[in-house]
Protein backbone atom coordinates (compact mmCIF):
# COMPACT_ATOMS: atom_id res chain seq x y z
CA UNK A 1 0.00 0.00 0.00
CA UNK A 2 1.82 3.80 -1.42
CA UNK A 3 0.03 5.66 1.12
CA UNK A 4 -1.30 4.05 4.70
CA UNK A 5 -3.44 7.32 5.58
CA UNK A 6 -5.62 7.10 2.25
CA UNK A 7 -9.01 6.27 2.79
CA UNK A 8 -9.07 4.54 -0.53
CA UNK A 9 -6.12 2.59 0.12
CA UNK A 10 -6.89 1.57 3.71
CA UNK A 11 -10.57 0.41 2.13
CA UNK A 12 -8.74 -1.88 -0.51
CA UNK A 13 -6.21 -3.21 1.96
CA UNK A 14 -9.17 -4.12 4.10
CA UNK A 15 -11.43 -5.67 1.45
CA UNK A 16 -8.18 -7.67 0.44
CA UNK A 17 -7.32 -8.91 3.60
CA UNK A 18 -11.09 -9.88 3.95
CA UNK A 19 -11.21 -11.71 0.82
CA UNK A 20 -8.19 -13.60 1.74
CA UNK A 21 -9.54 -15.02 5.27
CA UNK A 22 -12.91 -15.13 3.88
CA UNK A 23 -11.65 -17.61 0.89
CA UNK A 24 -10.22 -19.91 4.26
CA UNK A 25 -13.38 -20.60 5.57
CA UNK A 26 -12.50 -20.97 9.42
CA UNK A 27 -9.33 -19.50 11.00
CA UNK A 28 -7.01 -20.15 13.44
CA UNK A 29 -4.81 -17.19 14.88
CA UNK A 30 -1.37 -17.18 16.07
CA UNK A 31 -1.57 -14.19 18.71
CA UNK A 32 2.20 -13.49 20.26
CA UNK A 33 0.77 -10.13 21.72
CA UNK A 34 2.43 -8.22 19.62
CA UNK A 35 1.08 -5.51 17.10
CA UNK A 36 1.21 -7.41 14.02
CA UNK A 37 -1.01 -11.16 15.11
CA UNK A 38 -3.22 -9.21 17.42
CA UNK A 39 -4.33 -6.30 14.83
CA UNK A 40 -5.12 -9.42 12.88
CA UNK A 41 -6.96 -11.48 15.44
CA UNK A 42 -8.94 -8.31 15.85
CA UNK A 43 -9.85 -7.64 12.19
CA UNK A 44 -10.01 -11.33 11.43
CA UNK A 45 -12.95 -11.48 14.46
CA UNK A 46 -14.79 -8.73 13.36
CA UNK A 47 -15.32 -9.95 9.89
CA UNK A 48 -15.47 -13.78 10.46
CA UNK A 49 -17.12 -14.06 13.91
CA UNK A 50 -17.50 -17.51 15.55
CA UNK A 51 -15.22 -19.12 12.34
CA UNK A 52 -11.91 -17.58 13.78
CA UNK A 53 -10.41 -18.95 17.20
CA UNK A 54 -6.89 -17.31 18.80
CA UNK A 55 -4.03 -19.60 20.05
CA UNK A 56 -1.82 -17.70 22.59
CA UNK A 57 1.47 -19.36 24.04
CA UNK A 58 3.17 -18.63 27.08
CA UNK A 59 6.72 -19.95 27.97
CA UNK A 60 9.70 -18.39 29.54
CA UNK A 61 10.63 -16.51 26.21
CA UNK A 62 7.26 -14.82 26.04
CA UNK A 63 6.73 -11.76 28.77
CA UNK A 64 4.10 -11.76 30.67
CA UNK A 65 2.65 -8.23 29.40
CA UNK A 66 2.29 -10.04 26.25
CA UNK A 67 -0.23 -12.63 27.41
CA UNK A 68 -1.79 -9.78 29.51
CA UNK A 69 -2.50 -7.98 26.50
CA UNK A 70 -3.66 -10.85 24.63
CA UNK A 71 -5.99 -11.42 27.35
CA UNK A 72 -7.56 -8.15 27.88
CA UNK A 73 -7.75 -7.55 24.11
CA UNK A 74 -9.62 -10.95 23.85
CA UNK A 75 -11.93 -10.16 26.66
CA UNK A 76 -12.75 -6.27 25.19
CA UNK A 77 -13.41 -7.95 21.47
CA UNK A 78 -15.38 -11.29 22.84
CA UNK A 79 -12.33 -13.61 21.42
CA UNK A 80 -12.51 -17.59 21.34
CA UNK A 81 -9.09 -17.50 22.54
CA UNK A 82 -6.82 -21.01 24.00
CA UNK A 83 -3.72 -20.66 25.89
CA UNK A 84 -1.58 -23.20 25.67
CA UNK A 85 1.99 -24.46 25.90
CA UNK A 86 3.58 -24.54 22.69
CA UNK A 87 6.66 -26.74 24.26
CA UNK A 88 9.83 -25.36 23.08
CA UNK A 89 11.59 -25.46 26.06
CA UNK A 90 11.65 -29.26 25.79
CA UNK A 91 13.03 -28.86 22.39
CA UNK A 92 17.14 -29.56 22.85
CA UNK A 93 17.01 -28.09 19.20
CA UNK A 94 15.87 -24.93 20.56
CA UNK A 95 17.40 -25.00 24.09
CA UNK A 96 20.52 -25.47 22.13
CA UNK A 97 20.15 -22.04 20.71
CA UNK A 98 21.47 -22.37 16.90
CA UNK A 99 21.28 -19.35 14.30
CA UNK A 100 17.89 -20.82 12.99
CA UNK A 101 16.42 -20.61 16.76
CA UNK A 102 13.36 -19.58 15.39
CA UNK A 103 12.65 -22.88 12.89
CA UNK A 104 12.36 -24.79 16.29
CA UNK A 105 10.66 -22.69 18.28
CA UNK A 106 7.83 -22.37 15.13
CA UNK A 107 7.75 -25.97 14.98
CA UNK A 108 6.96 -26.03 18.83
CA UNK A 109 4.56 -23.62 18.31
CA UNK A 110 2.32 -24.35 15.11
CA UNK A 111 2.79 -28.21 15.98
CA UNK A 112 1.39 -27.47 19.55
CA UNK A 113 -1.78 -25.72 17.97
CA UNK A 114 -2.69 -28.22 15.26
CA UNK A 115 -4.23 -30.31 17.83
CA UNK A 116 -6.85 -27.98 19.27
CA UNK A 117 -7.93 -26.84 15.17
CA UNK A 118 -8.38 -28.40 11.99
CA UNK A 119 -9.34 -24.51 10.67
CA UNK A 120 -6.43 -22.58 8.83
CA UNK A 121 -3.54 -21.40 10.52
CA UNK A 122 -2.32 -17.93 10.04
CA UNK A 123 0.12 -15.84 11.49
CA UNK A 124 0.60 -12.04 11.99
CA UNK A 125 3.82 -11.89 9.51
CA UNK A 126 3.88 -9.07 7.37
CA UNK A 127 5.52 -7.69 4.17
CA UNK A 128 8.34 -6.48 5.83
CA UNK A 129 9.33 -10.00 7.40
CA UNK A 130 10.49 -11.23 4.35
CA UNK A 131 13.19 -9.34 3.90
CA UNK A 132 14.79 -10.25 7.48
CA UNK A 133 15.92 -13.69 8.54
CA UNK A 134 13.20 -15.20 9.79
CA UNK A 135 13.99 -19.31 9.85
CA UNK A 136 10.26 -19.32 11.65
CA UNK A 137 8.76 -19.07 8.29
CA UNK A 138 10.22 -21.96 7.17
CA UNK A 139 8.62 -23.89 9.71
CA UNK A 140 5.04 -21.89 9.03
CA UNK A 141 5.55 -23.49 5.37
CA UNK A 142 6.19 -26.80 6.92
CA UNK A 143 2.88 -26.58 8.36
CA UNK A 144 0.76 -25.13 5.68
CA UNK A 145 0.48 -22.03 8.07
CA UNK A 146 0.09 -18.86 5.91
CA UNK A 147 0.29 -15.42 6.34
CA UNK A 148 -2.83 -13.00 5.38
CA UNK A 149 -0.83 -9.45 5.79
CA UNK A 150 1.56 -11.17 3.32
CA UNK A 151 -0.81 -11.93 0.89
CA UNK A 152 -2.35 -8.68 0.57
CA UNK A 153 1.30 -6.74 0.80
CA UNK A 154 0.67 -5.11 3.72
CA UNK A 155 3.95 -3.71 5.40
CA UNK A 156 4.54 -3.39 9.30
CA UNK A 157 3.41 0.70 8.91
CA UNK A 158 -0.61 -0.52 7.30
CA UNK A 159 -0.40 -2.45 10.24
CA UNK A 160 0.03 0.19 12.70
CA UNK A 161 -2.73 2.26 10.63
CA UNK A 162 -4.93 -0.56 10.99
CA UNK A 163 -4.53 -1.17 13.90
CA UNK A 164 -5.68 2.96 14.58
CA UNK A 165 -8.42 2.11 12.43
CA UNK A 166 -10.01 -0.62 13.96
CA UNK A 167 -9.99 2.00 17.25
CA UNK A 168 -6.97 -0.01 19.02
CA UNK A 169 -4.41 3.28 19.04
CA UNK A 170 -2.29 2.07 22.23
CA UNK A 171 -1.58 -1.31 20.36
CA UNK A 172 -0.86 0.59 16.85
CA UNK A 173 1.93 2.46 18.77
CA UNK A 174 3.06 -0.39 20.77
CA UNK A 175 7.10 -1.36 20.10
CA UNK A 176 8.18 -4.19 18.87
CA UNK A 177 9.50 -6.85 21.01
CA UNK A 178 10.63 -10.26 19.73
CA UNK A 179 10.82 -13.15 21.97
CA UNK A 180 13.01 -12.88 25.00
CA UNK A 181 15.43 -15.64 23.47
CA UNK A 182 16.28 -13.59 21.31
CA UNK A 183 18.07 -11.56 23.18
CA UNK A 184 21.02 -14.41 23.94
CA UNK A 185 23.93 -14.96 21.95
CA UNK A 186 23.64 -17.58 19.06
CA UNK A 187 25.62 -20.47 20.65
CA UNK A 188 24.67 -20.01 24.20
CA UNK A 189 22.15 -21.92 25.60
CA UNK A 190 18.56 -20.42 26.63
CA UNK A 191 18.06 -20.71 30.30
CA UNK A 192 14.71 -19.96 32.01
CA UNK A 193 16.38 -18.11 35.11
CA UNK A 194 18.43 -16.33 32.34
CA UNK A 195 15.35 -14.84 30.43
CA UNK A 196 13.85 -13.83 33.60
CA UNK A 197 17.22 -11.74 34.17
CA UNK A 198 16.77 -10.18 30.82
CA UNK A 199 13.34 -9.04 31.49
CA UNK A 200 13.79 -7.71 34.87
CA UNK A 201 16.97 -5.80 33.64
CA UNK A 202 14.73 -3.94 30.64
CA UNK A 203 11.97 -3.23 33.02
CA UNK A 204 14.24 -2.07 35.17
CA UNK A 205 15.97 -0.11 32.55
CA UNK A 206 12.83 1.04 30.95
CA UNK A 207 11.87 2.93 35.09
CA UNK A 208 15.04 4.43 35.20
CA UNK A 209 15.71 6.05 31.84
CA UNK A 210 12.37 5.65 29.83
CA UNK A 211 14.48 5.10 26.57
CA UNK A 212 12.55 4.55 23.53
CA UNK A 213 14.58 1.49 22.52
CA UNK A 214 16.08 -0.90 24.82
CA UNK A 215 17.58 -4.71 24.85
CA UNK A 216 19.09 -6.44 27.01
CA UNK A 217 21.42 -9.25 25.19
CA UNK A 218 23.72 -11.75 26.52
CA UNK A 219 26.93 -12.28 25.02
CA UNK A 220 30.05 -14.50 25.61
CA UNK A 221 32.11 -11.17 26.77
CA UNK A 222 29.10 -10.42 29.63
CA UNK A 223 25.39 -8.30 29.32
CA UNK A 224 25.14 -5.55 26.56
CA UNK A 225 22.14 -3.28 26.98
CA UNK A 226 21.58 -1.72 23.90
CA UNK A 227 19.83 1.78 23.81
CA UNK A 228 17.98 4.09 20.98
CA UNK A 229 21.13 6.49 20.78
CA UNK A 230 19.94 9.93 22.39
CA UNK A 231 19.02 7.55 25.45
CA UNK A 232 22.36 6.04 25.40
CA UNK A 233 23.80 9.58 24.83
CA UNK A 234 22.09 11.13 27.91
CA UNK A 235 23.39 9.01 29.96
CA UNK A 236 26.27 10.45 32.28
CA UNK A 237 29.16 8.30 34.02
CA UNK A 238 27.20 8.06 37.34
CA UNK A 239 24.15 6.92 34.76
CA UNK A 240 26.28 3.69 34.03
CA UNK A 241 28.21 2.76 36.61
CA UNK A 242 24.50 2.59 39.00
CA UNK A 243 23.09 1.42 36.12
CA UNK A 244 25.73 -1.39 35.87
CA UNK A 245 25.76 -2.42 39.00
CA UNK A 246 22.09 -2.66 39.82
CA UNK A 247 22.36 -5.23 36.73
CA UNK A 248 25.26 -7.12 37.40
CA UNK A 249 23.51 -7.68 40.76
CA UNK A 250 20.16 -8.85 39.27
CA UNK A 251 22.41 -11.46 37.04
CA UNK A 252 24.39 -12.16 39.95
CA UNK A 253 21.34 -13.31 42.60
CA UNK A 254 20.23 -16.05 39.91
CA UNK A 255 24.01 -17.24 39.29
CA UNK A 256 25.12 -15.26 36.54
CA UNK A 257 27.98 -13.15 37.01
CA UNK A 258 28.95 -10.87 34.26
CA UNK A 259 29.98 -7.54 33.65
CA UNK A 260 27.47 -5.22 32.04
CA UNK A 261 27.96 -2.46 29.07
CA UNK A 262 26.56 -0.69 27.25
CA UNK A 263 25.93 0.24 23.42
CA UNK A 264 23.89 1.28 21.22
CA UNK A 265 21.00 -0.63 20.11
CA UNK A 266 20.65 -2.56 16.35
CA UNK A 267 18.39 -5.07 14.85
CA UNK A 268 19.10 -8.95 15.54
CA UNK A 269 22.77 -8.31 17.11
CA UNK A 270 22.29 -11.18 19.55
CA UNK A 271 23.20 -13.20 16.01
CA UNK A 272 26.93 -14.59 16.85
CA UNK A 273 27.46 -15.38 12.84
CA UNK A 274 26.70 -12.68 10.09
CA UNK A 275 23.40 -13.64 8.59
CA UNK A 276 22.84 -13.48 4.59
CA UNK A 277 19.28 -11.98 4.71
CA UNK A 278 17.52 -13.17 2.14
CA UNK A 279 14.02 -12.65 0.87
CA UNK A 280 11.49 -15.59 1.85
CA UNK A 281 9.33 -16.81 -0.85
CA UNK A 282 5.67 -15.16 -0.69
CA UNK A 283 3.36 -17.95 0.08
CA UNK A 284 1.71 -20.23 -2.83
CA UNK A 285 -1.80 -19.21 -1.57
CA UNK A 286 -0.70 -15.82 -1.79
CA UNK A 287 -3.83 -13.56 -3.32
CA UNK A 288 -2.84 -9.99 -4.56
CA UNK A 289 -4.30 -6.85 -3.18
CA UNK A 290 -5.43 -5.17 -6.15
Amino acid sequence: MNDPNDAAAMSACLAAVEKILRNMGSVAVAVSGGVDSMTLATFAHRVLGGDVAMFHATSPAVPGEATSRTRDLGAREGWRLTVIDAGEFQSADYMANPVNRCFHCKTSLYGAITPHTVAQVVSGANLDDLGEYRPGLIAAKDHNVRHPWVEAQVDKNMVRNIARHLGLPALAELPSSPCLSSRIETGIGIDAQMLECVHATENLVTARLDPKTVRCRVRAEGVVIELDANSLAAMTVDNRTHLADEVNSLFRTAGFDYPVSFATYRVGSAFLHPIKLVRAPAPDSAVSAT
